[in-house]
């Protein structure tokens, strides 16, 4: 146990006097400020007054809050931070947010509190794309999980479990990246015709080598381990020409994480798939009717790296003891998750198609039995 009497390292002083929240509050009345997707502005609960991100930047002149922001760009979060406690600003309980944790709600009085010191130094996103769909269509979507889907058991979409979906920003880092390509290999080219009676096939084989430098832009892959890649992936694309420069009022109503996986650990993952496109762009310059690939080099140079923000809603659903996992894009809408089945209704419909079809055999037979003997 730690001696009341030692005093405070500098970190220790400096790490205490950061673990504060700061929210996005209403230039005209001070009352909480949420980011509605449905009209693209901040919106006051209590005022209804609504801002774009240039009207709350003009308004925003609390001089409290400036200087906070001086604070954090020269705060350099401790690596070995597990847990960090922080006082809800309008309420003033205190909640521990985990490590990865940017932005979240008090329990108590529900306003968002965004963990500033978080957002600093390595951890600011360059960019983000707000959410463009909100909450309600998000819990319709999943609401219709069933439609077309005859095995989904019934109780998966309850109300309950359609309150626990929550909007959440993904951390994304985007690759600007020139691939000297070169790929060798073998075409065909075959012909068939026929005279008379007689089928003729004619193929020319040829060598063909193809090189390329292929400046690719904005290839996007998650920065956080705890998102299912093959999720994340599957609610791509989003409209990258909507990125906009990152304001950490978007944050405002939804959750968001900071990535745990760096920009040297999340290209490797990518690095295959990039290889493929660019291949498949090489082959595309071909004009043979079939192409094999005997070899092949990549040699990636990135230009640039980007810390993206994007809109995810999501949903944790624990069925008979498994968690199910669904994600949507804030942005399109595309949902996507992994839905469970009841089995006992495929039990039961596989016996009544079974039984079905018995009964539909025996009234065949007995149909042309009785016609036989007509």
């Amino acid at each position: 146990m730690a001696n009341e009497n030692e005093t405070q390292t500098p970190v220790e002083e400096q790490k205490q006097a950061h673990s504060y929240a700061l929210d996005s509050k209403c230039p005209s009345c001070g009352g909480p400020l949420k980011y509605n997707a449905t009209i693209q502005k901040f919106k006051c609960e209590y005022c209804d007054s609504e801002f774009d991100v240039k009207e709350l930047d003009a308004k925003s002149n609390n001089a409290a809050k400036a200087e906070n922001n001086k604070k954090d760009n020269d705060y350099v979060e401790d690596d070995d931070t597990v847990y960090v406690t922080y006082t809800c600003p309008d309420c003033g309980a205190e909640i521990v947010a985990d490590e990865q944790t940017v932005a979240t709600f008090c329990l108590y009085c529900g306003n968002t509190s965004i963990l500033k010191n978080k957002l600093t130094g390595k951890f600011h996103p360059d960019l983000i794309i707000p959410f463009k769909v909100d909450k309600a269509q998000a819990e319709e979507a999943f609401k219709n999980i069933h439609k077309g889907r005859m095995f989904v058991p019934k109780d998966f979409n309850a109300p309950e479990n359609i309150e626990k979906i929550r909007g959440c920003y993904v951390p994304f880092w985007f690759y600007t990246t020139d691939v000297t390509s070169h790929i060798d290999g073998t075409g065909k080219n075959i012909k068939t015709w026929t005279t008379g009676r007689t089928h003729y096939t004619k193929t020319d084989t040829y060598r063909f080598s193809r090189d390329a430098v292929i400046a690719l832009n904005k290839i996007p892959k998650d920065a956080s381990s705890r998102f299912d890649d093959n999720l994340m992936n599957s609610i791509e694309p989003y409209d990258y020409t909507k990125l906009e420069p990152y304001n950490h009022a978007y944050l405002s109503g939804f959750y968001a994480e900071k990535y745990d996986e760096d920009s040297e650990v999340s290209y490797p993952k990518i690095q295959k798939d990039i290889d493929g496109l660019c291949e498949e762009k090489l082959r595309s310059t071909t004009t043979y009717s079939t192409v094999s690939v005997v070899g092949r080099k990549f040699e990636h140079q990135i230009k640039e790296k980007q810390y993206a923000l994007l809109p995810v809603w999501m949903v944790n659903v624990k069925y008979k003891g498994k968690m199910h996992l669904f994600a949507m894009n804030g942005e399109t809408g595309k949902f996507i998750g992994n839905i469970p089945l009841d089995k006992k209704k495929v039990l039961i419909t596989t016996i009544i198609t079974f039984l079905v079809s018995i009964v539909g055999c025996f009234l065949l037979n007995l149909i042309f039995f009785l016609i036989s003997k007509i």
